[in-house]
């Protein structure tokens, strides 16, 4: 069953209010679900408090990776087709580290990438869910779901129009 949901949106003019706006909301006990920007801004990303794991995933992804393919090249080189040629030893490690770099990196990139898509829900096809279109462009936006905001909508309302939006308004969403 999809429910709709209603969402309170706050649209700021520049970084400096909607920084203020978003501090302020915070302090009153306002619970933000996303905001969204042209750009990145640092006090909101430290302040909404999401940390991301991913490079934990990179690096076991790299650490999977290079083992991997050390493994394999040296199976195929010493152990299932040593070539006796020159008196070179069967493991010639040096001459694995460039390819081993080059495919860590590749699949680093790889499985990062799938990692974020499957996180993100991201899909080909998928129909983007856009809040407000100006957000690309010169807006900034506030989101608030309505049913846990923290307070009252006219409070809200009120804090955010007082602390510099351009408009409030609802809007629901699947």
């Amino acid at each position: 069953m999809i429910t709709n949901k209603k969402y309170l949106v706050g649209v700021f003019d520049n970084e400096h209010t909607l920084v203020d706006a978003f501090e302020k909301a915070l302090a009153s006990g306002v619970v933000i679900e996303e905001v969204y920007t042209p750009y990145p801004i640092h006090e909101i990303l430290t302040g909404m408090k999401n940390k991301t794991r991913i490079t934990y995933a990179a690096f076991f992804f790299g650490l999977f990776g290079a083992v991997t393919l050390l493994s394999g090249m040296y199976y195929a080189a010493v152990i299932d087709w040593p070539l006796h040629f020159g008196g070179k030893p069967f493991n010639t490690f040096p001459s694995f580290i460039v390819v081993t770099i080059v495919a860590t990196i590749l699949t680093i990139t790889l499985l990062t990438l799938f990692t974020f898509s499957v996180r993100s829900k991201i899909y080909p096809g998928k129909k983007a869910d856009i809040i407000d279109i100006r957000a690309t462009d010169d807006k900034f936006i506030i989101l608030l779901d309505q049913d846990k905001m923290g307070m009252e909508k006219p409070e809200v309302t009120r804090l955010f129009q007082t602390n510099g939006a351009s408009e409030v308004y609802e809007k629901e969403s699947n």
